[in-house]
């Protein structure tokens, strides 16, 4: 699906697609009381903390352009790496935090085809506990020149809203937007077995940029 299909821009900002919800309301408002604040010092007061909002879901909800990085797995997620663990079956697991200070919106790891799209209910703990393994997420699986990748995009304590931009059979291409977590929370992204890893603990990622395997 091609990008201008997922997202929009507004005055020069390109936003994320599924931001609407959230932005055009508190926009809205925020207009509103600017322009009523001219003529009542209460509008006045309301239209300081909106504008503030409002900016400020702009900033979380923007969508910049990324020039692609070359290679075989690239990060899916802008945030920072929580943990690289060994999985039972070969594969390792690499789970990225995202702040809600972070761009939000994800990309595909791999060129590639979606052969599953899967919607998981759960809870809505900080990403950062250990108990987020039970929280509501989305599990993706792209059949890959590596085989069978899986991506997991994970709600947290202030993201209850995992935004699939992209249905089950679809063709992506690597770094392509592939769906939006409202306000962040983290991405598990699985390297096949042998995959050597790239990147460490601690270390930030960018979407579409960051290499995530070692050739």
């Amino acid at each position: 699906m091609p990008d201008s299909q997922i997202s929009a821009s507004r005055g020069g900002v390109r936003l994320a697609r599924g931001a609407s919800p959230w932005l055009l309301p508190t926009v809205a408002t925020a207009a509103l009381s600017l322009a009523r604040s001219r003529r009542s010092g209460r509008w006045a007061a309301v239209a300081v903390p909106t504008t503030a909002l409002a900016a400020g879901m702009l900033w979380f909800f923007r969508d910049p352009e990324r020039e692609i990085t070359q290679g075989r797995v690239i990060s899916p997620a802008d945030g920072v790496v929580q943990s690289i663990m060994p999985w039972k079956d070969g594969r390792t697991r690499v789970a990225i935090f995202m702040s809600p200070l972070n761009v939000h919106v994800n990309r595909a790891p791999l060129a590639g085809t979606v052969t599953s799209v899967e919607h998981i209910p759960g809870g809505f703990v900080p990403a950062f506990n250990k108990e987020s393994e039970n929280n509501e997420r989305v599990v993706w699986h792209f059949d890959t020149e590596l085989g069978d990748i899986e991506m997991v995009q994970i709600a947290g304590a202030v993201a209850r809203r995992i935004v699939p931009y992209i249905p089950q059979g679809t063709k992506v291409e690597q770094g392509e937007r592939i769906g939006l977590i409202r306000f962040g929370s983290r991405v598990d992204i699985y390297l096949p077995e042998g995959a050597d890893v790239a990147v460490e603990v601690g270390q930030a990622t960018t979407a579409g940029v960051t290499r995530i395997d070692r050739d």
